[in-house]
């Protein structure tokens, strides 16, 4: 019988038969690229008008900030009470 190879000397069968597309192979203008918008933000963004960056989109953001806040402050305030309430003996 001799000695037989532990490798198998055949070529694995392909995992994936098709093959891949470059990016630079895809037309420019496919739809799922869509429009550019960075330089439009950067100049939303550093625009030198006194507001921070998290608020600097208007209404929207003005809004989640204060929802934000309102959670936070309104969550504190729940943890407070709960833990006051858990350090008072039990009345009986």
């Amino acid at each position: 019988q001799g000695l037989k190879p532990i490798v198998s000397t055949e070529s694995p069968a392909l995992v994936f038969g098709t093959t891949t597309k470059l990016a630079s192979d895809l037309p420019a203008t496919d739809s799922f690229l869509g429009k550019n918008k960075v330089p439009d933000l950067q100049k939303l963004f550093q625009k030198a008008d006194g507001l921070p960056v998290h608020l600097k989109r208007g209404v929207p953001d003005k809004l989640l900030y204060r929802t934000t806040m309102a959670l936070t402050i309104g969550g504190t305030i729940y943890c407070l009470v709960a833990l006051y309430m858990a350090s008072q003996p039990r009345s009986q």
